[in-house]
């Protein structure tokens, strides 16, 4: 059975994504069975009557992964919103049973497993389910991925303290620089965020261009020089 992590933020664009990319190309260079899943992507772009789920299709790539983007990514919405709101505008609902039963098949035939959040632990997925609650029912430790600039010290240890609260398992905060710039803010950061951080804190991982973020060789040095702790 495949151990392995749900990827949340402590905001949207702070670099999910990047993360669990570069994690599931390293584990595939190590030889490992890897497993990718992100239940709901929002803001998909329609192509030829279908919307194609751009971070679940990076994703798929750099695990080398041989099941479908249907099966990688079952809800694909269309607005930029949190899945509850896109799916109500796409008149859809979210189904946790389906979430739940494709992530226990792909369980069994994957060394390892990453889950990846539509943004923070407490958008809502449906009426009465929101991304924390999707990582409890899966029984996962979080990742919780940070951007390095100004404001990040809140928003990271707000994210933690709810997630302790409510009795998740935080594997490790990841600091991610989203941006070339770097000042104050991001060279103080890290540093405070160690100091009240009840867990682990990892990075921070440098800013990557565009074309670096798609080559899984450049992930997957990244993964294996900052980020080896969480290598299944």
């Amino acid at each position: 059975m495949a151990r392995g992590y749900f990827v949340t933020g402590t905001d949207t664009g702070v670099g999910k994504t990047l993360i669990t990319a570069a994690i599931a190309a390293a584990c595939v260079r190590r030889g490992k069975r890897v497993g990718v899943m992100k239940p709901c992507e929002t803001g998909c772009q329609e192509k030829n009557g279908s919307l194609i789920p751009a971070d679940a299709l990076i994703l798929q790539q750099m695990a080398q992964s041989r099941d479908s983007l249907a099966t990688i990514c079952p809800y694909r919405f269309r607005q930029p919103l949190a899945p509850l709101v896109a799916a109500t505008y796409d008149n859809e609902t979210v189904d946790p049973d389906r979430i739940r039963n494709i992530y226990e098949s792909m369980r069994i035939r994957s060394d390892i497993i990453l889950i990846e959040g539509a943004g923070g632990l407490l958008v809502p997925v449906t009426d009465t389910l929101m991304n924390l609650d999707l990582a409890l029912m899966l029984s996962l430790p979080l990742l919780i991925v940070a951007r390095l600039s100004l404001g990040t010290i809140n928003h990271t240890l707000l994210t933690e303290q709810v997630a302790c609260a409510r009795g998740a398992h935080v594997s490790a905060i990841v600091l991610n620089q989203t941006t070339p710039e770097y000042g104050i803010a991001e060279e103080t950061n890290p540093g405070i965020i160690k100091k009240f951080a009840c867990n682990r804190v990892l990075g921070p991982v440098p800013y990557l261009s565009n074309n670096k973020r798609s080559d899984p060789g450049v992930l997957a040095d990244t993964a294996d020089t900052i980020l080896q702790e969480l290598l299944l």
